[in-house]
């Protein structure tokens, strides 16, 4: 999963109890941010339990599935003596025996407890098991789990979803009056009202006979959110720069195919405009910062986001490790592969993680400039704009002329909380210089 996954959401069971699973046959599929990963088997068997449910909330390290190996009348058994086959040597298979039965019975034991609210009330509506066990913590009956808003697959209440509910439910006042089902249906509805679960009705658009609605995917959903989110928690605040980048393109145009034929990659702007930003980061380090309430964690590593547009319209952003440690060949050869594996669905969870600032490259669908939405929890985004050839002014010692020149605009958004407009402006300014001075004799 990654070192900085923490969990994930099990959005597919792709075999059913009773199944026979080949080594490395994908088992079930899991969904983080915006990658979805197939999980494969490590041994042959037969699956003989499912331990969580479709939209469960799964934690690295546990327990999804029990797998009876062949040739075995137990699958606890089998699978723990496979295990602890190796560990013979060191003479201590005895304890990792027991130690993993008991893994096994506590997972079980997990699954099979009656995961209801204190109360003995039932309901109708589906709810993981990870929601019921909060909803138990926490004291919350059945009725009040009906009333809070599920954004999860077909309006199942989220972990967030819950989370946001007793976060908002400490604020609320929540006043009985009665036990009768009328009224504490009175008392739901106000406690909802109160906690922001329920809003004023929103106009809905009309749907006419020839229109077509088409649903939002998964990803397409959270982008949405995440969006949304962004807008309102980031003030954004953008500054624009125009840049002549003549020198870059007379100088990829003279080494795109030696470099192709000496790296075995294509040579585009991409990582040359990376490595840019990267610079820039590291000499305005406060670009470089997320916010938490009312600190600045001013990150140790510089990893930039490269937002990728995918073929169903969506967006991804594969994110480059330590970008200021990589020279030019280097940060080609992750750019490319980032990006051809973004195209074809291979990411890793891993990859889309820790970014601390993210680039756009708005001008390879022909955009001039734009205002892009910070990435959170990040505080800057950076769109490139297309390259274009332009008349310009340029001045020499013996007087100023018109001359064509490739130039394009960076558009720079940050969050005005915390990065004002002086710093904001010169750190695309320090992009800018970086590009503008772009050594023609430079050796890759």
């Amino acid at each position: 999963m990654g070192e900085s996954v923490a969990e994930a959401t099990l959005t597919t069971w792709l075999k059913d109890v009773g199944d026979t699973i080949e080594m490395d046959e994908a088992v079930f599929e899991i969904a983080t941010d915006k990658v979805d990963s197939e999980v494969p088997s490590e041994v042959e068997g037969v699956l003989v339990e499912k331990l969580f449910d479709v939209d469960d909330i799964v934690k690295v390290g546990d327990i999804v599935a029990i797998i009876e190996l062949n040739g075995s009348n137990s699958p606890s058994e089998n699978g723990v003596a496979t295990i602890a086959k190796g560990h013979e040597e060191i003479g201590n298979h005895q304890e990792i025996v027991s130690e993993l039965e008991d893994s096994v019975a506590i997972a079980k034991e997990t699954v099979s407890k009656p995961q209801g609210s204190p109360s003995s009330e039932t309901s109708d509506r589906f709810y993981s098991p990870l929601v019921k066990n909060i909803a138990k913590e926490e004291g919350i009956t059945i009725k009040e789990l009906d009333a809070i808003s599920g954004t999860g697959n077909e309006g199942r209440v989220t972990k967030n979803d819950i989370l946001a509910y007793l976060e908002n439910r400490k604020s609320a006042k929540i006043v009985q009056t009665g036990t009768s089902d009328t009224k504490e249906s009175k008392v739901i509805q106000k406690v909802a009202l109160a906690t922001g679960q329920e809003k004023e009705p929103v106009s809905r658009v009309q749907v006419s006979g020839g229109d077509e609605v088409i649903e939002m995917t998964r990803m397409g959903k959270l982008i949405a959110k995440h969006m949304v989110d962004s807008v309102s928690t980031s003030a954004h605040v953008q500054s624009f720069i125009e840049v002549d980048v003549t020198n870059i393109v007379n100088w990829r145009n003279k080494m795109k195919n030696s470099f192709e034929q000496q790296e075995g990659e294509k040579l585009t702007f991409t990582p040359i405009f990376m490595e840019a930003v990267a610079k820039a980061l590291k000499k305005y380090p406060l670009m470089n910062i997320s916010v938490d309430g009312d600190r600045v964690i001013k990150k140790k590593n510089i990893n930039i986001g490269m937002a990728a547009a995918l073929s169903d319209g969506n967006l991804i952003v594969p994110v480059i490790k330590n970008a200021d440690q990589l020279n030019l060949v280097g940060m080609a050869k992750v750019v490319n592969d980032l990006a051809n594996r973004a195209r074809n669905n291979q990411l890793k969870p891993d990859e889309v993680q820790d970014g601390t600032y993210t680039v756009t490259n708005v001008g390879t669908f022909g955009s001039v400039f734009g205002t892009p939405i910070i990435n959170q929890p990040q505080v800057g985004i950076l769109a490139l704009g297309a390259i274009r050839k332009m008349p310009s002014v340029i001045e020499t010692e013996d007087g100023d002329f018109i001359g064509i020149r490739s130039k394009m605009y960076l558009s720079h958004s940050y969050d005005h909380r915390v990065v004002n407009g002086a710093l904001g402006s010169m750190f695309v300014k320090a992009v800018a210089d970086y590009l503008e001075s772009w050594d023609l004799n430079r050796e890759v």
